[in-house]
């Protein structure tokens, strides 16, 4: 155990024209250091996952979480980005900086605001996450790239849309209960399983219902080392965690496999000394319901080309053998780029100490994080568990 969370804060994400980048970083900052019960110089580093990739027209971000206090002026604050995964790639350098004795308190901050941005930018902003000198011309943007994932995916292993639809619909259904969830509505699996003028393709066999939503949000957390967070109210230890890059253009690898997901899970696991079988739930990066089932694949729930077991007899569910994405996840929570990571961190803290309140998982224990950036490029897991 390197390092521990003691205090956390989550904003809601949505659609929040009154805001800006900085004051939900601000708004985010500041409730983290409160909850964690320390006061602002005590912040040794300060890292920040913002994506942006045009979304703001303020770069260089990273010092606006000094605006959170005067007292952070000359606080160490590093930017962090790595697509989709940003958030949790700022978490894991916040951890090595506590593991290398650095800094005793590092605040960790992710936040975006996508919703201000016109439509055809906003798609063009995400597919700067992709290999553009193959992928560019890809029709309907990331959702295109993954359509053409599922397409594959169907041709391989057969016609998958009732388990794509089974995930839409367990993952709207969690997030009726979490208050920070962008979408909190139950829609049922006939509607998701459904074409309609409310639920139309957008990409290959992908519908709306299949895509995670544009969103703006933050989530902020603090981390310490092990022996201090002891002494505080509440910690949230890292057991494991693994960060594996695999190749950008998509030609280069089998992308129905995720190698690079189910490489970081197996890194993980070995490192925390467990199997999949001692985690009580997971949150995992399903910016698509495909992506979700190819990563009960890659994290070793099922054999490769079984996805669809695992959603159809219910081993996910709330009540399931291994619930995934009981916050809704990014389907019905939300997808702030930069700020995702950081959410699956916090809402992984709140279930581990017993404050997830609707979405809380019984008797959790242990908790499995994948953040992926890309197709399966950035891959990000982190093993936590509470200490106290």
């Amino acid at each position: 155990m390197t390092a521990a969370i003691v205090g956390w804060a989550h904003l809601p994400f949505g659609k929040h024209a009154e805001e800006t980048v900085e004051s939900m970083i601000v708004k985010a900052a500041t409730d983290a250091i409160i909850d964690a019960g320390i006061e602002p110089q005590d912040v040794g580093e300060i890292y920040l996952g913002h994506f942006n990739a045009g979304f703001s027209r303020q770069d260089f971000t990273a010092s606006l979480v000094l605006q959170a206090d005067p007292a952070l002026r000359f606080t160490p604050a590093t930017r962090v980005e790595n697509a989709c995964a940003t958030g949790s790639a700022a978490v894991h350098q916040g951890v090595r900086a506590i593991a290398t004795g650095s800094a005793r308190f590092v605040l960790v901050v992710g936040v975006e605001q996508m919703t201000t941005t016109p439509g055809p930018e906003i798609g063009q902003n995400l597919l700067k996450a992709s290999y553009l000198k193959e992928e560019g011309d890809i029709p309907a943007g990331f959702a295109g790239v993954f359509g053409k994932i599922a397409d594959a995916y169907f041709q391989r292993h057969g016609d998958q849309s009732d388990a794509l639809a089974k995930i839409a619909a367990k993952n709207h259904r969690n997030g009726v209960n979490n208050p920070y969830a962008q979408m909190r509505k139950d829609f049922g699996f006939e509607f998701c399983r459904q074409e309609s003028d409310k639920n139309p393709f957008v990409a290959g066999p992908l519908k709306r219902t299949d895509c995670s939503l544009v969103s703006d949000g933050a989530a902020a957390l603090v981390l310490t080392d092990p022996a201090t967070a002891l002494g505080m109210k509440k910690a949230v230890a890292f057991r494991a965690m693994a960060h594996v890059q695999d190749f950008l253009p998509m030609s280069k690898r089998d992308i129905l496999k995720f190698e690079g997901c189910q490489t970081a899970w197996g890194k993980a696991l070995a490192n925390a000394r467990l199997t999949l079988d001692d985690l009580s739930f997971v949150e995992t990066h399903d910016c698509f319901t495909i992506a979700e089932l190819i990563e009960y694949e890659a994290m070793g729930l099922v054999k490769e080309g079984e996805g669809a077991r695992a959603i159809l007899e219910g081993w996910t569910e709330m009540d399931g053998k291994l619930p995934v994405n009981p916050s809704g996840g990014l389907k019905a929570k939300g997808h702030p780029i930069g700020a995702t990571g950081v959410s699956m961190h916090v809402l992984t803290a709140m279930q581990l100490t017993g404050e997830a309140g609707g979405i809380q998982v019984k008797d959790a224990s242990i908790g499995g994080i994948f953040n992926m950036g890309g197709a399966a490029v950035a891959n990000y897991v982190s093993i936590l568990q509470a200490m106290k």
